[in-house]
C-alpha cells in the first residue's frame, strides 16, 4: 500500500517475488488499485529510484491505475513515486535476481 494510502500494488508474481531480470515465460505483473475514483484515462507515471544508487527509471502505464507489467533494470529495493490524474503516492518494492 502506498504511504498516503491512495494506491495499492497487488503483485501477481512467481515464487512470491518480482524479478530483475524477469523470469523466462513469467511477467512482473502488478495490479494498481487507486482508492481515489477517477474518470480520467491519464497514464499512471512511475518514477522509480534504486536504493543506494543514482539509478532511476520512469515507466508509464497507459489508462492509469490497473493491470501492468513493470520490469525494472536491476535487483534491489526500489522507491516508486506514483502520479495519476492529479493524485500521487509513494511505495517501495523489492526486485530479486
Amino acid at each position: 500500500m502506498g504511504e498516503a494510502g491512495n494506491i495499492v500494488a497487488i503483485l501477481w508474481v512467481t515464487r512470491d517475488a518480482l524479478h530483475s531480470p524477469p523470469l523466462q515465460h513469467r511477467n512482473n505483473k502488478i495490479l494498481w488499485v487507486s482508492k481515489i475514483p477517477s474518470t480520467s484515462l491519464d497514464p499512471l507515471i512511475i518514477k522509480a529510484a534504486l536504493a543506494g544508487s543514482a539509478r532511476t527509471v520512469t515507466v508509464s502505464v497507459p489508462g492509469g491505475p490497473g493491470p501492468s507489467i513493470i520490469d525494472l533494470p536491476a535487483p534491489g529495493c526500489w522507491t516508486l513515486q506514483l502520479s495519476w490524474s492529479g493524485h500521487s503516492d509513494k511505495l517501495k518494492l523489492r526486485y530479486v535476481a
